[in-house]
């Protein structure tokens, strides 16, 4: 699980990439899942929140450069 320092040092198009590749994770891990083949169930939730918070860094650094643009005004 990357800690939010190491994800905050990638690019915006890094972290659009691990999100893609994060969900398409997460939907195999619900078919294991489904399908009682899952290994490690703890990765479900190390998953989903790895996707929050690449999803909440992705606002933080629209809403900053929202407001950046507002400034500028």
């Amino acid at each position: 699980m990357p800690a939010i320092e190491d994800l905050k040092q990638k690019t915006d198009d890094q972290l659009q990439a691990q999100l893609q590749e994060l969900k398409r994770e997460q939907f195999n891990l619900r078919f294991q899942s489904a399908t009682n083949q899952l290994e490690k169930p703890s990765r479900v939730r190390e998953v989903r929140r790895t996707i929050a918070r690449i999803k909440t860094l992705q606002n933080q650094r629209a809403r900053a450069a929202q407001q950046n643009a507002a400034a500028k005004a």
